[in-house]
């Protein structure tokens, strides 16, 4: 049994993003309703803030429309804030993520627009190639639900072990029906993984991470193509997805001139989703 994003996360760790958040808010008022001329969106701090920064310029110059940029620090704060109504959007999640979020709270969300698929890759500052792995090599994951199967899915996917259910976007390591090799697993979160990297033998890090951390895609020992369905989005509450400001925020964000920064930021690694 696949187990709720509630149970997935220790009660600290709810409480640290939960105050986390309400620390990132305050003073900054409730959402703009239906003031078309002024949005704010959360954004996870880092290369995909900068990405926003260039949408936000763009949608003042195209539409006169003032993009207020919230960043966070955690993948569960942004959607608390969103579903409040702190925000009017956010930029940060790909769908699996979403639903699983949606699904175990309750959450009354849609999807207004795609950004970029941001690869996952499995990163080692102990060996050079994935055929040097150990048997018995101690492997962090994500702790959230949905990039955790991510990563297990792309092991399946590698031969290094085998999953129940392949198909499972939600896959944990109980989910696990053969580990030939005895590999360990850590769950870490996210933002922390870059820092246990020495620790431990391999870890699964979203480029989100990785890249601030000087880590380069070119260098995992594997990680996902182009084809990953895990395209990040724009979500809003639902009934938003039309609103003209929102409308408007999706038109400048997906630009050249944003696809363009994320090649610079990214390094390559960053694939337009709406194209």
């Amino acid at each position: 049994m696949t187990a709720t994003l509630a149970q997935r996360f220790r009660p600290a760790q709810l409480l640290g993003a939960a105050l986390l958040g309400a620390t990132l808010l305050a003073g900054c008022g409730g959402g703009d309703g239906d003031d078309s001329s002024s949005i704010k969106v959360g954004t996870v701090a880092g290369p995909e803030t900068e990405v926003m920064q260039v949408a936000k310029r763009l949608a003042k110059e195209r539409h006169d429309l003032e993009v207020k940029i919230v960043e966070f620090t955690d993948y569960v704060s942004p959607n608390a804030a969103l579903a409040d109504g702190s925000l009017d959007a956010n930029a940060y999640q790909h769908e699996p993520y979403m639903r699983s979020m949606v699904e175990d709270r309750g959450y009354d969300f849609a999807i207004a627009g795609r950004t970029f698929v941001y690869p996952i890759g499995a990163y080692s500052e102990k060996y050079d190639s994935i055929e040097k792995l150990p048997d018995g090599a101690t492997i962090a994951l994500p702790n959230d639900p949905s990039n955790e199967g991510r990563a297990l899915i792309l092991m399946h996917n590698e031969g290094l072990l085998e999953l129940e259910d392949p198909t499972n976007l939600e896959a944990t390591p109980i989910d696990i029906a053969e580990n030939p090799r005895d590999f360990e697993f850590r769950e870490i979160e996210a933002a922390q993984l870059p820092r246990v990297l020495p620790d431990v033998d391999m870890a699964f890090i979203n480029n989100t991470f990785a890249q601030p951390a000087g880590l380069s895609l070119d260098d995992a020992l594997i990680k996902e193509g182009p084809e990953s369905p895990y395209v990040n989005l724009i979500v809003v509450r639902e009934g938003d997805e039309e609103r003209e400001a929102i409308q408007q925020l999706v038109d400048a964000y997906q630009s050249e001139e944003v696809k363009e920064k994320a090649q610079e930021l990214f390094k390559g690694a960053a694939v337009p989703g709406w194209q």
